[in-house]
């Protein structure tokens, strides 16, 4: 269980690189990086209420959280850092059930063909790291089912972040 967030990050870090998503080193993006504590924890309430009925939902949702913010951050992060509380900026627009409509359709401007794409593969993803967590030997309900959960959630809202801006045009390569 103590390894379980590197080893989910090094999982998704080589799916996404496969998948041509990714650099093979991580971009560091420390503006979004330093709201996870914020973020986290306002996006805890609604995603873990829809984690039994909709594991994939509460995994994928916060991925777009991530994208949305790496988008900001390259476009109008000095009016989007002062927003006191992003997650909620972005859930209430359209509710936490269309939150995922609004980022892919207003915040990241996508046509319905990448809609449909992304749509994909965040499910995929959101799929994948649930049957990561299915495959743990954690009692569910516990305290130890939380924090993977948190560790999970934590990854997906990197990788969300990740993806975007490697989309941007970010590239981390060596010089």
């Amino acid at each position: 269980m103590e390894n379980f967030e590197t080893r989910l990050n090094k999982d998704l870090h080589e799916y996404f690189l496969a998948k041509g998503k990714i650099d093979e080193r991580m971009p560091e993006c420390p503006d979004i990086e330093e709201l996870w504590e914020k973020i986290g924890n306002a996006y805890l309430p609604d995603g873990a209420r829809e984690f039994n009925s909709y594991p994939t939902v509460a995994l994928g949702w916060i991925f777009y959280v991530g994208m949305a913010l790496a988008k900001y951050w390259d476009t109008e992060w000095e009016v989007y850092s002062k927003v006191e509380n992003l997650y909620a900026y972005l859930r209430d627009k359209r509710g936490f059930d269309n939150m995922d409509d609004f980022i892919r359709e207003e915040v990241l401007l996508l046509n319905e063909e990448e809609r449909k794409q992304l749509q994909n593969l965040v499910g995929d993803c959101a799929e994948r790291v649930y049957n990561i967590l299915r495959h743990e030997t954690v009692e569910p309900g516990t305290k130890d089912a939380f924090l993977l959960f948190v560790a999970s959630i934590h990854q997906m809202y990197l990788m969300g972040m990740a993806i975007e801006l490697y989309h941007l045009g970010y590239k981390m390569t060596k010089i």
